[in-house]
């Protein structure tokens, strides 16, 4: 009888980087040593707390602390809790496979009501099996419905010497304050991108890899702090790259547009250039970049060069370049506050629209072409400057980016009058649009109203409905005198009620009104009361007359 061939052995199963390094002691746990100092002196001097509420944005290590903690405080190696678990004991290896029968895991996310809930707080009299501590972990403890929070307190406030809780969530403010109270809080604070750009550059030699500095940079700020999230895009990175990363690749697989081109779109579009915009956004969409994506790039640019603006230590961030250092030097210096804040709001409405749009792309290009053409406009200060000094306003009415046949003006502060608009055309139509609200001429548009009841009459007559409303339903008359009134307010009256009043009543009579809000004198019914009351007097009076007793008994 032949022997049977050997079995081939099977390959051992791949391990995504998030799970494969996930930390496993405090020693590299990265960017978070506050916490481990903390925790650290809490188990050197034997001051435990019996409870603790771990908080952070996703991936920055809340599930992996707690599992770290509950080996810290369960580890056989030591007499006691130590800071430095063995990692080799069995209650390490299966605290760490989440396999311990004394340190249950509960994902509050699937498991939200009061009777999962009853089944810890009937367990916590049980003494641990094989562990120092019993210890309780709750991830996405916000998740837990009012009524299991309220049934919890009681063992939370004073749980049994052997038993610990630990809660991880990403929403700390959603957390009663009764359990927050009852708890020790520690906030996970989102991990540097030059940490973070260390970490993944060792993983990549661990991994035999290779890995462009930019690439790890641009995988960096993509995670936003999270060292789960820059993992797992590493994962892919090396997957995509065949085991070489390189920037271009990175920028591709995340949809990304080059930083230098956005740089270079931003400026074209300051510059007015809208030609030569739309040329690089649409080159940037031919090579796979998103529209949404460049114009979060073009506001991540707006506020970075506000930053420049305002706290020029900014350009010393590790995740940008010495080209793009001093090309952003260059803008910053050049572009008014004025303009980066309109930038900053046209953009922001601009995301939105393309986000929503049957094209992106196109939503996208009429965003550029507006904030090219908004671009040359004086800052509204400036314009009113203009005219209180008795000048002409500055001819930009009708000026148009260069691409369009126009002119220029957001960096540099001059200049070129398009041919198309003439300098006292254009002053004609600033100063229209800098009138005062309260220039009506020589001569008020009505007289003033005798009463109360006149004054809103005004407001209906003015078409301003929603004020009419306000005066009529939610305001309780106390004194009236023409120019001045006295009044009670409900919660209903908006906050800015007396100030809009004030401008209507100034605009309408050409006199300035004094408008009081008193809680000490009791004013009088509502005129929406009034006609209510006055409505069901006539009725009931009409209900009186034998005609009408007559009708009813009739029919």
């Amino acid at each position: 009888m032949s022997e049977s061939a050997p079995q081939k052995e099977k390959p051992a199963e791949y391990q995504v980087l998030a799970r494969k390094y996930r930390p496993s002691d405090f020693d590299s746990l990265i960017g978070q040593e506050a916490m481990v100092r903390t925790l650290s002196n809490a188990i050197d001097t034997g001051r435990l707390a019996h409870a603790f509420v771990l908080t952070g944005v996703r991936g920055v290590g809340k599930t992996t602390t707690a599992r770290i903690i509950a080996k810290a405080l369960n580890c056989t190696a030591h007499d006691g809790p130590t800071i430095n678990p063995c990692g080799e004991c069995e209650n390490c290896k299966s605290i760490a496979e989440s396999r311990h029968v004394d340190v249950l895991e509960m994902d509050a996310a699937s498991r939200t009501g009061v009777d999962d809930i009853r089944e810890i707080i009937e367990s916590v009299r049980y003494a641990p099996v094989s562990a120092r501590y019993k210890i309780y972990i709750i991830d996405e403890v916000h998740m837990l419905s009012k009524n299991a929070f309220n049934a919890l307190l009681k063992t939370l406030e004073e749980p049994p010497e052997h038993v610990k809780f630990i809660f991880a969530t990403t929403e700390i403010r959603k957390l009663p304050v009764t359990v927050l109270s009852r708890c020790q809080r520690f906030d996970l604070k989102r991990v540097e991108a030059d940490v973070l750009i260390a970490h993944l550059a060792k993983l990549v030699e661990k991994e035999g890899a290779k890995a462009d500095e930019g690439a790890l940079k641009l995988i960096a700020r993509a995670a936003e702090g999270s060292v789960r999230d820059s993992l797992s895009l590493l994962d892919q990175a090396i997957a995509h790259g065949g085991g070489e990363v390189s920037e271009s690749q990175v920028r591709d697989m995340l949809g990304l547009a080059d930083r230098a081109q956005v740089l270079d779109l931003f400026e074209q579009v300051m510059k007015g250039e809208i030609k030569d915009a739309l040329t690089t956004l649409r080159s940037q969409y031919d090579a796979g970049a998103d529209p949404a994506v460049v114009l979060n790039d073009l506001l991540e640019v707006t506020h970075w060069l506000t930053r420049l603006k305002v706290t020029p230590e900014t350009g010393t961030d590790t995740l940008v370049s010495e080209a793009e250092r001093k090309q952003g030097g260059d803008m910053a210096s050049q572009l008014g506050m004025p303009h980066l804040t309109r930038a900053w709001q046209m953009l922001l409405k601009g995301v939105g629209e393309v986000k929503v749009a049957p094209s992106p792309i196109a939503a996208a290009e009429m965003v550029l072409i507006r904030l090219a053409y908004a671009s040359n406009l004086p800052a509204p200060a400036d314009l009113v400057k203009k005219l209180q000094a008795g000048g002409g306003a500055p001819a930009v009415g009708g000026s148009a980016p260069v691409g369009a046949g126009g002119n220029v003006t957001a960096f540099g502060g001059q200049q070129v009058q398009a041919g198309t608009q003439s300098g006292p055309t254009a002053q004609h139509s600033a100063q229209v649009v800098a009138l005062r609200a309260d220039d009506h001429g020589d001569h008020p548009m009505h007289p003033m109203p005798i009463d109360f009841e006149k004054l809103v009459a005004l407001f209906e007559a003015e078409r301003e409905p929603t004020l009419a409303v306000v005066l009529k339903d939610h305001v309780r008359l106390v004194d009236y005198k023409p120019g001045s009134i006295t009044v009670n307010t409900t919660r209903r009256t908006p906050p800015d009620f007396v100030m809009r009043v004030k401008q209507c009543l100034k605009a309408w009579t050409g006199e300035d009104w004094q408008i009081s809000i008193t809680k000490e004198v009791e004013g009088d019914d509502t005129l929406r009361t009034k006609e209510i009351k006055r409505d069901k007097k006539r009725r009931d009076e009409a209900m009186q007359e034998p005609i009408v007793k007559a009708l009813l008994t009739a029919f």
